[in-house]
């Protein structure tokens, strides 16, 4: 059985940092590309960051370039998304999602979120 299981998740003050991680078993981690995405209340799921399998190429949603960074340990199983410079527009629950073929695309399987709270 496939789980990914995000933590790191709180509450910050607009500035600060948080990194969140998301530790996956159940599946031959090092061949799945992964994702993050993110929830706001009342919004639509939205692409956040993507990382190739070997951890090679990444991708980034326009609005948190410069500021987020994804990263991955195949050792670990883990993959990482370091934030800093966090805005109130970042507050949203973040999943991480496996096995999709390209950024922005949806992998089959999600982990169940990690609330992330800025506030100003």
């Amino acid at each position: 059985q496939v789980q990914l299981v995000e933590s790191g998740g709180g509450l910050v003050q607009a500035g600060g940092s948080l990194r969140l991680s998301c530790a996956a078993s159940g599946l031959t981690f090092s061949m799945y590309a992964m994702n993050w995405f993110r929830q706001a209340p009342g919004k639509e799921r939205e692409f956040v960051a993507f990382i190739t399998w070997s951890g090679g190429s990444t991708s980034y949603a326009d609005s948190v370039k410069g500021r987020f960074t994804i990263a991955r340990d195949n050792a670990k199983n883990t993959v990482y998304l370091q934030m800093n410079n966090l805005k109130p527009e970042d507050t949203a629950v973040y999943y991480c999602n496996a096995g999709s073929l390209r950024p922005g695309t949806t992998g089959k399987y999600w982990g169940q979120g990690t609330q992330v709270t800025v506030s100003s």
